[in-house]
């Protein structure tokens, strides 16, 4: 049996979709309710936060409004200890939610936090915020911490999540 290059891509577009809406596709079975959600808390607008993208914006430039300095912090390897809190598939979160972040449901709270790319060694430091989605669900990152950490925007990438120990 030969399956067609449209067969293929369509599939992966279905699971790309599905991936990026952020919420499961099932709704449970027959042996009982899904498990009521996490709550959410909603992230705090930092002041120093990059502006919007400007009405019309196309280009990944045109969306990534960090500065250099935002940029450069941001890529600043620290040292010291980190804990992982586990690996993900990445996507492309929303491209006009500006600067450094990761919506991922490994926590809880809006935190600090970093990604780093295990193929590389890249690392960006992001805020972690929590996406009310299943631990295996994936991650959704800002453009601009993708781009920092130089992998393909419309790739789907392992990433470790780490946070300072408590």
């Amino acid at each position: 049996m030969q399956i067609g290059t449209n067969t293929v891509f369509g599939g992966f577009a279905i699971l790309l979709l599905v991936g990026c809406a952020g919420e499961p596709f099932w709704q449970g079975d027959a042996a009982g309710p899904v498990a009521a959600p996490r709550q959410a808390t909603r992230p705090v607008a930092r002041r120093d936060a990059a502006p919007p993208p400007p009405a019309g914006a196309e280009t990944a430039e045109q969306f990534d409004t960090t500065s250099v300095a935002e940029r450069q912090t941001a890529a600043r390897n620290t040292s010291g200890a980190w804990r992982a809190l586990g690996r993900t598939v990445a996507t492309l979160g929303d491209p006009a939610d500006p600067g450094f972040w990761a919506k991922t449901p490994l926590v809880d709270q809006v935190q600090a936090g970093r990604l780093v790319d295990p193929a590389t060694g890249a690392t960006v430091k992001v805020q972690l915020r929590p996406l009310l989605a299943e631990r295996g669900a994936g991650t959704q990152v800002s453009l601009a911490a993708l781009r920092l950490l130089g992998v393909p925007l419309t790739a789907l990438t392992e990433l470790r999540v780490e946070v300072r120990p408590s």
